[in-house]
């Protein structure tokens, strides 16, 4: 895949790579799209989450309670898909 950026744009993402310590643009443009992914992931997640609290059954939990719910199910969500630079 090839992409064509303008001047100003391939100038920011090459000063955004070497400053992020990445060895090419190619480096840093995989991770930018990896979170993204995984951005999405976890929106899906916390719909799915929401929904399922919406429709399924009438339980209260306090907010440590929901946080550590949605920690840990966003941990589930995007297990396996994170990789290292």
């Amino acid at each position: 895949m090839n992409v064509s950026l303008p001047r100003d744009l391939k100038e920011w993402v090459t000063a955004q790579a070497k400053a992020g310590g990445f060895g090419t643009t190619s480096e840093y443009l995989r991770d930018v799209l990896r979170k993204a992914r995984e951005r999405q992931q976890r929106r899906a997640m916390d719909d799915s989450l929401e929904e399922a609290v919406t429709e399924g059954a009438h339980i209260r939990l306090n907010d440590p309670e929901w946080n550590k719910l949605m920690k840990e199910a966003r941990t589930q969500a995007t297990k396996g898909h994170r990789t290292t630079r």
